[in-house]
C-alpha cells in the first residue's frame, strides 16, 4: 500500500472538492473564454470541442493533482489536441490558446484556494505550495503538447497550401486550358489583372524561416511603392519564392523608383508588367530570365548601372543584394541561352576592349553609361562621380581601343548591346 505525503493527501483532498464543483467551474471557464478572448468566437461545433478541451483539461487535472502522477507521464486529453489542431486550420493565432490555459490556470486555482479557510492552519502553506507547483508543472506540460499539436497541422496546412497553389501556377505558366475563375478563387489573386513578377532568393546564406520572413517584407514593400491591390507568394523551394502583385492602371510606371526596403537581404528579378493570363505567364519567364542570369554570373548581382536598385557604376563591385529589371538586360536575356555566339559577338565589336581586364573594365563601364546618358561628359562625370576632364579622357582612351576607333560610335547600337553582355555577362563573354 502506497503510504502518500502530507502535501500529497492535501492535495488528494484539493482535488476531490475541485472535482465535486467540476461543472460549475466549466461553464465558469466558456463563459470567460468567450468573454475575455475574442479570437476564440466559434460557430456552435467548435464551442462544443472548445468545452470538450475544457471538461477534458479539468479532469486530467484534477487526476494529475489526486494521483501524483509524474510530469513526464502526463498526456494532453484528445480533446485539447483536437481543438489545437481546429485553430490552426482556421488562422487563429496560438498566442489565444495560450491566453486560454493561462486563463482556466488562474481560476483553477481560485477555486482550489477556497478551500484553504477550513483547513488547520499548519496545512494551508504546504497545501498552497503544492496547488502552485503541481498546476504550473501540468500548465506547462500541457501547453508545449498542444502547442507542439498546432505548429505541426499549420506547417501541414502551410504545406498543403502552398501545394496547392504551386499546382495552380503550374497550370498557368504552363499556357494550357485553365479555368480562370476556379484559379482565381483557389489562389485568391484577379488574373484579369496588370501583373509585375518577382523572383527573390538570398543575397548570403539564410535559414528557410529567415527567406520566409525576408520575402514577407519584400512584398510588402513592393506591393507599398506600387500600390499593388493583390499579391499572390509561391516558393519554388526553401531558398526562392516567385511574387506576383497586380498593378492598379498606370502602376507598372512605379516600377523606375521601385529600390529594394532598407536591409534587405533578398536580390529580386522582376518582370515586365502585363495583362491578363498572359502577362502573368510572360512577366514571371522575364523575372526567371533575368535570375538566371544573375545566378549563373552574381558578381553582376551588386553590379552598378541603371534599373532598380542601382546604386551607381562605383558600387559595382560591392556585395549588395540586387533588384534587377527585365528592362536592364533585356537584349541580353534574349542573347544568353548561346553564350559563344555573344561571346563572339563583343569580341568582333569592343576588340581590345574586350580584353578582361581592371583597366578595360573601367573604360568599358565608363564608355556604358556615357553612351546611356546621351553622350553627355557632364551626365557621365555627375553619374560616376568624376571629374568632366577624367571622362572626356577615358572617351579618347576608349575610342582608341574599339575595332574602328570613334567611327564605331557613329551608329552605336553593336557598341551598346555588346558593352551592356559584357556589364552582366561578364568574363564569360570576355577574353
Amino acid at each position: 500500500m502506497r503510504v502518500m505525503s502530507t502535501e500529497q493527501a492535501l492535495l488528494a483532498e484539493a482535488a476531490d472538492r475541485l472535482l465535486a464543483v467540476r461543472e460549475e467551474l466549466i461553464a465558469e471557464l466558456m463563459r470567460l473564454t468567450r468573454v475575455q478572448i475574442s479570437a476564440l468566437h466559434h460557430d456552435a461545433a467548435s464551442r462544443s470541442l472548445l468545452e470538450a478541451s475544457i471538461t477534458e483539461n479539468i479532469v486530467t487535472a484534477v487526476n494529475f493533482l489526486r494521483e501524483g502522477i509524474g510530469v513526464e507521464y502526463l498526456e494532453a486529453p484528445n480533446a485539447a489536441l483536437a481543438y489545437a489542431r481546429m485553430l490552426a486550420q482556421r488562422d487563429v493565432p496560438l498566442s489565444a490558446l495560450i491566453r486560454a490555459y493561462r486563463i482556466g490556470h488562474s481560476r483553477f486555482l481560485d477555486v482550489a484556494f477556497a478551500g484553504l479557510d477550513g483547513l488547520p492552519a499548519q496545512d494551508r502553506v504546504p497545501l498552497v505550495v503544492g496547488l502552485v507547483r503541481r498546476s504550473a508543472e501540468f500548465i506547462d506540460q500541457v501547453c508545449e503538447q498542444v502547442g507542439r499539436t498546432y505548429e505541426l497541422e499549420r506547417d501541414r496546412r502551410v504545406a498543403s497550401q502552398s501545394g496547392v497553389r504551386q499546382q495552380w501556377v503550374n497550370e498557368l505558366l504552363g499556357g494550357g486550358t485553365v479555368d480562370h475563375a476556379q484559379a482565381e478563387r483557389a489562389l485568391r489573386y484577379p488574373l484579369d489583372a496588370v501583373h509585375v513578377a518577382f523572383t527573390l532568393w538570398p543575397a548570403r546564406p539564410m535559414s528557410s524561416f529567415e527567406v520566409l520572413s525576408a520575402v514577407e517584407e519584400a512584398r510588402a514593400h513592393a506591393a507599398s511603392v506600387l500600390r499593388a491591390r493583390a499579391c499572390l507568394v509561391v516558393p519554388t523551394d526553401e531558398q526562392e519564392s516567385r511574387l506576383w502583385l497586380a498593378l492598379p492602371a498606370g502602376a507598372g510606371e512605379g516600377l523606375d523608383a521601385l529600390r529594394p526596403p532598407p536591409g534587405c537581404p533578398l536580390h529580386a528579378s522582376v518582370g515586365r508588367p502585363g495583362a491578363g493570363p498572359a502577362g502573368f505567364r510572360a512577366s514571371a519567364r522575364q523575372a526567371a530570365q533575368v535570375k538566371e542570369i544573375l545566378a549563373v554570373h552574381p558578381a553582376r548581382a551588386g553590379g552598378g548601372g541603371g534599373g532598380a536598385g542601382a546604386a551607381g557604376a562605383g558600387a559595382r563591385h560591392a556585395p549588395e543584394r540586387r533588384w534587377v529589371r527585365y528592362d536592364d538586360l533585356a537584349p541580353i536575356a534574349l542573347m544568353a541561352g548561346d553564350v559563344e555566339a555573344v561571346r563572339e559577338f563583343v569580341t568582333g565589336t569592343l576588340g581590345e576592349l574586350a580584353r578582361g581586364n581592371t583597366r578595360n573594365a573601367m573604360l568599358r563601364e565608363t564608355l556604358r553609361v556615357f553612351l546611356t546618358r546621351h553622350r553627355s561628359h557632364s551626365a557621365t562625370a555627375e553619374a560616376m562621380n568624376l571629374h568632366r576632364n577624367s571622362i572626356q579622357y577615358r572617351v579618347q582612351q576608349v575610342t582608341a581601343l574599339l575595332p574602328g576607333g570613334a567611327k564605331s560610335l557613329d551608329d552605336d547600337f553593336n557598341v551598346r548591346t555588346a558593352l551592356l553582355a559584357a556589364h552582366w555577362l561578364g568574363d564569360s563573354v570576355l577574353v
